[in-house]
């Protein structure tokens, strides 16, 4: 039988460190494929932002754009539009909300176009306050996307938004 000296030990623990960085990297290595597909493609990324060039919107008309599959209204608001909305009375709302709060520029309005009753997408212009109606089941919302009448429970949703310049908007 062979005598140990000092060396062997010092050998075997690098032995053991190196064959563990070793087991550390192929680990790694292994991992990040499966971490990496998680990460959203390039479609969806193209989806995450849609921008707006609102010049071509005339006063008092609807225009629906795409964003992340759903329908997004954004609606170029007539003086009596925004009239008609901010002197509604905060009493009269089912989901109680200003029309300031709502809308970052007055004459501007983007909402998500879903119901907010059973996701059905409303028609523009229509009702009893000229917002939207939703014809499946009788959800009336006004200027402001607020809910009015009809079973929706909330106010129609607001998108995230920017205005990147005076002309134009990023939604998402």
């Amino acid at each position: 039988m062979a005598e140990l000296t000092l060396e062997d030990p010092a050998r075997r623990d690098f032995l053991y460190l190196a064959t563990g960085a070793v087991g550390v990297v192929a680990a790694a290595g292994a991992i990040w494929p499966l971490i990496n597909q998680m990460e959203p493609d390039a479609s969806t990324l193209a989806q995450a932002t849609t921008e707006v060039d609102l010049t071509n919107i005339a006063e008092g008309q609807i225009v629906t754009i795409k964003w992340q599959g759903k329908p997004v209204f954004v609606r170029h608001r007539t003086a009596k539009e925004i009239a008609d909305a901010r002197a509604t009375p905060l009493s009269e709302l089912k989901d109680p909300a200003t029309d300031e709060s709502r809308a970052q520029k007055p004459e501007w309005l983007i909402v998500v176009g879903i119901c907010t009753h059973l996701g059905c997408v409303p028609l523009g212009h229509q009702g009893k306050y000229e917002g939207w109606f939703c014809p499946c089941h009788g959800s009336v919302y006004d200027t402001a996307g607020r809910i009015r009448q009809g079973p929706a429970p909330k106010n129609l949703v607001l998108p995230p938004y920017k205005y990147t310049s005076n002309t134009k908007i990023t939604i998402g």
